[in-house]
């Protein structure tokens, strides 16, 4: 793999991969992606409810709950499947905004580790000077 794909800061990560055959199938496909990363976080994080929206420009939120922001980011083929805490202005204006960030981090602390195996296909080892990343497929 090569370049490194985006995904907002402090998130939880894992990377996988979307294989498209026929360029004239990506957005099928990427359609396809969306769709079952939803069913299977919605499975796992009863939580999450459907979302449509953006961080930043590269972003792309599908699913949210009080504390979390679930999505995708994609560069070429390499996909982050990434969950973070809320940045939006209503979940920093909410009454309880002093326990919110607390809880959130504990949450996510908690899921962290299903998320990486519901999710990861490849482990980054890290990035060169230049930026790209080096990836590793997890062994089966």
């Amino acid at each position: 793999m090569g370049r490194s794909v985006s995904y907002p800061s402090g998130s939880i990560v894992a990377f996988t991969v979307l294989e498209v055959e026929d360029s004239d199938d990506w957005e099928f496909e990427y359609e396809w992606l969306r769709d079952d990363l939803r069913e299977r976080a919605a499975r796992a994080f009863p939580s999450l409810v459907a979302h449509d929206g953006w961080r930043g420009r590269e972003d792309r939120i599908l699913m949210r709950n009080a504390y979390a922001d679930f999505g995708v980011s994609i560069y070429g083929s390499l996909v982050a499947v990434w969950i973070a805490e809320r940045d939006d202005g209503s979940y920093w204006d909410a009454e309880w905004r002093t326990t919110r960030s607390p809880r959130a981090q504990r949450w996510l602390q908690q899921i962290a580790p299903r998320f990486d195996t519901l999710f990861g296909v490849y482990d980054c080892l890290g990035h060169m000077s230049n930026g790209e990343g080096v990836y590793r497929k997890r062994a089966a």
